[in-house]
């Protein structure tokens, strides 16, 4: 019952912000095509709801001659495909706003799991564990306040799923404000980070 109070709390939310945001959006896309040539948005295939697949749509952070489909922690030396402007994208999450569309689109929703890249068969197994790849993924979540980049991927997908266990309009309330805080204080950012800070399943936030 809940998701479907969800799905509609995701279109009045995402047709509010695409409003909003709109000269946001005007002043990073002249600054992507200002800094840099290529396409503003960059599209990458990432796993839906049931294992699906689409594409997640982003402000193009990197030079067009990046390798695709692949992790900028598997890059060799990431910081030279990055631009300027999107070094500022990343840090500040603002990278992500076109995925609004996405959730408009009814391919993701506001909150749940980060959608994992199609060839990431560690997190997908790993999420199965949990019915984690059974529920809509998020713009932010659980995980993502609660360390993001610095994750390995066995706490990353016990997180995921203790939203899975959890979901419900509090333990949204909670990721959507969270987020905030976490993007405010850039936690668990690492530019092209692997998860190297050390957890254990023990160490994953239980939500309350």
């Amino acid at each position: 019952m809940y998701l479907k109070i969800k799905r509609l709390i995701d279109i009045v939310l995402s047709v509010i912000g695409l409003i909003i945001l709109s000269p946001v959006f005007l002043i990073l896309i002249a600054a992507i095509k200002l800094e840099s040539k290529g396409p503003v948005l960059f599209k990458q295939k990432r796993v839906g709801i049931n294992k699906t697949h689409f594409n997640i749509l982003k402000f193009r952070t990197m030079r067009i001659d990046t390798p695709k489909d692949t992790p900028t922690h598997l890059l060799e030396n990431p910081d030279q495909y990055i631009t300027k402007v999107g070094k500022f994208l990343r840090k500040t999450s603002l990278d992500e706003l076109p995925q609004i569309l996405n959730i408009v689109a009814g391919q993701m929703s506001i909150i749940g799991p980060r959608p994992a890249l199609w060839n990431q068969y560690d997190l997908i197994a790993e999420r199965d564990k949990y019915g984690a790849n059974d529920v809509p993924p998020g713009l932010t979540g659980w995980a993502q306040i609660n360390g993001r980049d610095e994750l390995p991927i066995e706490v990353k997908a016990d997180l995921d799923g203790k939203y899975v266990q959890k979901i419900g309009l509090w333990m949204d309330i909670k990721c959507f404000f969270g987020t905030f805080i976490s993007v405010f204080k850039s936690d668990g950012v690492v530019e092209g980070g692997t998860g190297s800070k050390q957890h254990n399943q023990k160490s994953a936030k239980e939500p309350m």
